[in-house]
């Protein structure tokens, strides 16, 4: 991802075909060391292709992916029946959330490690 979006501040940045070396100052600066071997792989993979054209069918894919939602509404319909015992369970659920939450801010991700 780190690669990626290095490549999309090259071409913000007026390179309309980055090089590694243009993408290794970039990633430097901010004082991520290199994996020659990816970065080489995206800037093969993102050769000759035009941004634009890349964000539009990125945006297309996604807009086409189901999103689960539906657990939600039967969640909110069984919420009232179970209101008088529930309240407990309830925030103890929460408290579990919260820290489990805390523990991986990054989702396991190192954007800039």
């Amino acid at each position: 991802m780190r690669y990626v979006a290095a490549y999309l501040l090259a071409v913000l940045g007026g390179k309309d075909s980055p090089a590694n070396a243009d993408l290794e100052k970039i990633l430097s600066s901010v004082g991520i060391e290199v994996d020659t071997e990816r970065l080489t792989k995206v800037i093969k993979e993102l050769a000759g292709k035009s941004i634009e054209e890349l964000i539009k069918e990125g945006r297309e894919k996604l807009s086409s992916m189901p999103v689960g939602g539906g657990g939600a509404v039967a969640a909110a319909d069984s919420a009232p029946a179970a209101a008088a015992g529930g309240d407990k369970k309830e925030a103890k659920k929460e408290e579990k959330k919260e820290e489990s939450e805390s523990e991986d801010d990054d989702m396991g991700f190192a954007l800039f490690e």
